[in-house]
């Protein structure tokens, strides 16, 4: 498959769980080509605790999420996030809102042509988009102007707790 064969969105399915099992690097064109299959969601869709992990992608962010021990996030309305749940010295969850500079706010926005729900940090210019892997898997890419470091985005997944 080459990065511009456009994906049915079983196909993108299934890519997606090839990819996420890759142990090392994962091409940025094959998750825009698995992202631009899936469908979008509400914010109401995605309410609730979301455990996450990253693509590796060469991103120069990659891996400092996993520094700060970060767990997921929590979406408990559109306008009550926890963007940067981490686990403390003990294991137990905080938001830890001097790392994301705030919290956050769910709204519908439009990214490459489509309205999807999406995370505005409160203290900082990202915005996290998501779309739907199944019904207890997100894809999420990190935009803005605080995101995007040499026109590349960072690529995560999000589990339903």
């Amino acid at each position: 498959m080459t990065a511009t064969s456009a994906l049915t969105r079983e196909q993108a399915r299934v890519r997606f769980s090839e990819l996420r099992a890759v142990d090392g690097v994962v091409d940025d064109a094959e998750l825009d080509a698995i992202w631009s299959a899936l469908a979008t969601v509400t914010p109401e869709e995605i309410f609730g605790s979301w455990k996450g992990d990253e693509f590796t992608t060469g991103h120069p962010t990659n891996g400092l999420l996993q520094k700060a021990r970060w767990y997921g996030k929590t979406f408990t309305s559109r306008s009550d996030v926890q963007p940067l749940m981490c686990r403390d010295e003990n294991g137990k969850l905080f938001s830890d809102k001097k790392l994301g500079k705030g919290e956050a706010t769910l709204w519908s926005i439009e990214f490459r042509g489509e309205i999807t729900a999406s995370m505005v940090y409160d203290g900082q210019a990202v915005i996290d988009h998501f779309k739907k892997v199944d019904d207890s898997t997100l894809m999420g890419i990190m935009n803005g102007k605080a995101a995007v470091v040499d026109g590349r985005h960072l690529y995560f997944i999000l589990d339903r707790a």
